[in-house]
């Protein structure tokens, strides 16, 4: 299962059910993947076929929605 946690242009933000505790998110779009660590701190945790203005664009809005992927999360994992 991969909620997703919310769309924007391009951009798919989502979870995997069934991955590592460490709180993260991922973002798609037609041109690869990412994923941003949450904890410690925001960063890019890999990319996979994102450019360096797609990973801005994406880390942007991680950070700009920070609050709802945080919650997002706790309602899906409960920790």
């Amino acid at each position: 299962m991969s909620p997703t946690v919310f769309r924007h242009g391009p951009y798919r933000f989502y979870f995997f059910s069934r991955e590592e505790t460490r709180m993260h998110v991922h973002v798609q779009s037609a041109a690869g993947e990412a994923k941003f660590w949450l904890e410690s701190e925001i960063e890019l945790a890999q990319n996979y076929g994102l450019n360096t203005r797609q990973l801005n664009a994406a880390l942007r809005l991680v950070k700009e929605h920070e609050d709802e992927i945080r919650e997002a999360w706790q309602a899906h994992f409960g920790n």
